[in-house]
């Protein structure tokens, strides 16, 4: 597609439910800037149609046989066609966000969308910009936002476990046959991970992420 403002977006709007397709159809037939140039009822036949028609957008739903929405997507993206993937579909998860994300589509929709919000969203595809239905980009935030798993090694554990029963640094190298100052290592690479400055902030916090048994 040309920067010409007057140029018509192509789209091939790909779903297995015929009246689903139908009528994402008929939504997008007064939209003077969207040419429908292709529809197809399953991942093969779409990426076949995108092969074949060079579309601007492929409009992909998630879940479909032969092929599904993700890997449908991989392989339009691996074509000299320049096709964007939006997908629009009913399913929000995270897993079959990050899974559409990952594969290459430029934009994750559900099917509640309003017409202007389509229209919009694909033409704002056809650019190459990344378009999420609100209620997708709220749980990729919140997703982004969840602090990341904190994961100790058995050993951490232990010098860890030991702090909590009162043991100074060499009372640790004692009980688990290790140097003075592979305890500071160990107990470094724990403040480190957990966020925190001092022996006793470190077992408060590994007390409530579970990282350590309570007595």
């Amino acid at each position: 597609m040309t920067d010409t403002a007057y140029d018509r977006v192509r789209v091939v709007v790909v779903d297995d439910h015929a009246v689903m397709r139908a009528g994402v159809i008929a939504l997008l037939a007064d939209e003077p800037a969207i040419e429908i140039v292709g529809e197809a009822s399953d991942g093969r036949a779409g990426v076949d149609l995108v092969e074949r028609l060079a579309p601007d957008v492929a409009l992909l739903d998630l879940r479909m046989p032969v092929l599904d929405g993700v890997a449908a997507t991989t392989e339009i993206v691996a074509l000299p066609t320049a096709t964007r993937v939006l997908i629009l579909t009913t399913y929000d998860t995270d897993v079959e966000i990050e899974r559409a994300v990952e594969a290459g589509a430029v934009g994750y929709l559900l099917k509640d969308t309003t017409r202007e919000q389509l229209a919009d969203a694909i033409r704002s595809a056809a650019r190459g910009e990344t378009v999420l239905a609100p209620k997708v980009a709220e749980r990729l935030v919140a997703r982004m936002r969840r602090p990341e798993p904190v994961v100790l090694t058995a050993r951490e554990r232990d010098v860890l476990h030991a702090v909590a029963d009162g043991l100074s640094n060499a009372e640790i190298g004692r009980r688990l046959v290790i140097g003075e100052a592979t305890v500071k290592t160990h107990l470094l690479r724990v403040f480190a991970k957990l966020d925190v400055s001092d022996r006793t902030r470190a077992v408060v916090v590994a007390l409530e992420r579970g990282l350590l048994p309570r007595s």
